[in-house]
Formats: C-alpha cells, sequence, structure tokens
C-alpha cells in the first residue's frame, strides 16, 4: 500500500458504503480525505472523528446531481490541501425494478446520480489534474455494467454508462499524465439495496444480500491497491464479485 500516504483523495457518497468504508481505510493509511455527500450531520461527524485520531479530513455538504456543488467540492480539496490526487466518483443508487412498473421517478434519479454525477465529478476535477499534470479518477459501476438481468434495465443502462466514459476519458487525458480506473463490485454489503422502491423486488434483493454479500472494505481494498501503483502503472478495471456470486 505505497503511494497513498499524502494523497488528497475527493470521495462522493462518503456518508455510507463504499464512500465510507473507503474514506477510514484510506485516512488509515495516510491520505486527506475530503468527503461529500448530501448527510451534513453523517460527514461531518466522519471528518471529526478522522480528525481525532490523528488524520486528515474534511466535509463539504454535496449532491451530486447539481454540477456548482460538486466543483465546489473538489474546489474545497484543493483550497484546503493544495492539489486534488483521487477523485473517486461514488455516489450512486440501485433502483430495480421491471420497465412495465413506470418507476419514472426512479429512472430519472438513476440517470442523474449514477451518469450526470459522475460526469460533474469528471469536470470539476479534470481542470486541476490538468494543470497538475497528474491524478486518478476512480468512477464505480457494477457488476450490472457488464450483464444484464430481469429489471436492471435502467440500473444497468447507467453503469454500463459509466464503463463507456471512464474509456473515453482514459483515452483523452494521455497528455496529462492523468490515470482512470472503473471498478466494478459484485454484492457487497452496503446499503445500496436500500435504494430499491419496488417492494417485491426490494425482498428478494434483500434476501440475495443477505445469502451473498462480502464485506465493504472488499471495496474499499480494491481502490487502494489501484492509487498505490507507481504514476506509471495506469489500472483500468477491476470487476470483482463474492465468490459464489454466479451473476
Amino acid at each position: 500500500m505505497e503511494n497513498i500516504e499524502g494523497k488528497v483523495v475527493v470521495i462522493t457518497g462518503a456518508s455510507s458504503g463504499f464512500g465510507k468504508i473507503t474514506a477510514e481505510y484510506l485516512s488509515e493509511r495516510g491520505a486527506s480525505v475530503v468527503l461529500g455527500a448530501r448527510s451534513t450531520d453523517k460527514i461531518e461527524a466522519m471528518a471529526k472523528k478522522i480528525n481525532n485520531k490523528g488524520g486528515k479530513a474534511i466535509a463539504v455538504t454535496t449532491d451530486v446531481t447539481k454540477a456548482d456543488q460538486v466543483k465546489k467540492l473538489v474546489d474545497a480539496a484543493v483550497k484546503e490541501f493544495g492539489k486534488i490526487d483521487v477523485l473517486l466518483n461514488n455516489a450512486g443508487i440501485m433502483p430495480l425494478s421491471p420497465l412495465e412498473y413506470l418507476k419514472v421517478e426512479d429512472w430519472d434519479q438513476c440517470i442523474d446520480i449514477n451518469i450526470k454525477g459522475v460526469l460533474y465529478g469528471i469536470a470539476a476535477a479534470l481542470p486541476h489534474m490538468k494543470e497538475q499534470k497528474s491524478g486518478q479518477i476512480i468512477s464505480v459501476s457494477s457488476v450490472a455494467g457488464h450483464t444484464i438481468s430481469p429489471g436492471g434495465a435502467v440500473y444497468s443502462a447507467s453503469k454500463y454508462s459509466v464503463r463507456v466514459i471512464s474509456e473515453a476519458l482514459r483515452q483523452e487525458v494521455k497528455p496529462y499524465n492523468i490515470r482512470t480506473l472503473v471498478i466494478s463490485p459484485g454484492a457487497v454489503n452496503t446499503g445500496l439495496p436500500g435504494s430499491v422502491t419496488a417492494e417485491d423486488v426490494a425482498e428478494n434483493i434483500k434476501q440475495y444480500y443477505t445469502e451473498n454479500a462480502i464485506p465493504a472494505d472488499s471495496f474499499a481494498r480494491a481502490v487502494a491497491f489501484a492509487i498505490s501503483q507507481p504514476e506509471d502503472v495506469d489500472v483500468n478495471e477491476i470487476l470483482f464479485r463474492p465468490t459464489k456470486q454466479q451473476l
């Protein structure tokens, strides 16, 4: 886990799940973390806890569906710590349901958070990283971004989009020494199933996660692996699942 100490890492969706565990994991290894989420109380409490343990953290209330708020988050990192080394586009929801349920509001939220949120993160971080001639942009896809099953049309579409965006970004930022990663987890124990609003689907997903999900620190370790690589190594994609997950 070399090359983590001293890095400035901005994390969206930092109040719970992947974001929270990754912030804590990287902070323990010497990174300065900038926590963005809508839950002000949660991220402020996290930042306080990290700082009290000798780490470095700030919290910035952030709704990733608002481009100006994501810019404010990244700008706060640069103002506080002088740079941004890593952006973790982590905020996301998983509103699974068959298309015939016509969950149009869920569809809109999924697109706004899972796709636009990633684009807004890139828009906020890229100017700083171009100027620095360094940086790493990590975006979270899913196993559902590699496959599709009934009820997952919109969610899978959003996660396929993350992969497409990340690959295009990878090709575009070569002149600036910027690295990119798209990470695709399978069933990992987070609050993500709680974003399923269709009751029958939610019950099935909850049962599936109870039987299959692995701890969230599996995600944090994967992120840390990519961050820890020397600058001439660009890890572009990580896909992982619980060993017993078939999908």
